[in-house]
């Protein structure tokens, strides 16, 4: 039997490269986009970042015919009503740099005495039909006055995580990967995803026997 597959809604080929490193002890094809045709993007318009996820894994499912698998992940600030969020990418703008978009969100804190903020991420795997399961991880911090740090991306350098008393910019990316939005996410699908491909399967197998 060929192995059932699974694509990763993304051209980020790090993003590829870490999850079949997660997924390699179990039986599954993990592809790219960059093995198909193009395709159109799907319109992340949702208002939750579980939303936007399930948006590109459906998207991309229905239009490849194989499940997908997507995810969506941003800052929310408590002060700000939980802004950036999903806008997290484009905070400062289409194209503004990750210096450019925390430089923006200090001068929104500025004088805010609640500095609380989480990272939040969501994980969907999709369906050609619609049907999907999805996954999510958060960590919670405060947001610094000031960057700190070398490291990492985003805003990294402004988000201190109080049990290490350093900004995400300052720990190694294994321990961040340890405690992070999105290695929470990942260690929550990689610890179900036995069930994962009994549920694949069996929507592989209904679909066979519609179409005999």
């Amino acid at each position: 039997m060929n192995k059932p597959a699974l694509v990763l809604a993304t051209r980020n080929k790090g993003k590829l490269i870490e999850l079949r490193r997660l997924l390699s002890d179990f039986d599954i094809n993990i592809k790219g986009l960059d093995d198909f045709s193009p395709i159109p993007e799907a319109e992340e318009d949702g208002k939750t970042f579980k939303d936007n996820a399930y948006k590109k894994a459906c998207h991309t499912a229905k239009l490849l015919g194989i499940p997908a698998l997507a995810d969506d992940s941003g800052l929310a600030v408590n002060a700000l009503g939980g802004e950036p969020g999903v806008h997290s990418a484009r905070y400062a703008g289409e194209y503004a740099s990750d210096e450019e978009k925390y430089n923006k969100l200090l001068k929104e804190m500025k004088g805010q005495k609640d500095r609380s903020a989480y990272f939040e991420c969501a994980i969907v795997i999709a369906l050609p039909s619609g049907k999907s399961k999805s996954f999510s991880g958060r960590c919670e911090g405060t947001i610094t006055f000031e960057p700190t740090g070398e490291d990492g991306f985003g805003y990294d350098p402004v988000f201190l995580y109080p049990p290490l008393n350093q900004t995400f910019s300052q720990i190694s990316l294994e321990e961040k990967n340890k405690i992070s939005h999105r290695g929470k996410a990942m260690a929550e699908l990689k610890e179900k995803f036995n069930s994962v491909l009994k549920w694949m399967e069996k929507s592989r197998s209904a679909a066979s026997r519609k179409h005999k």
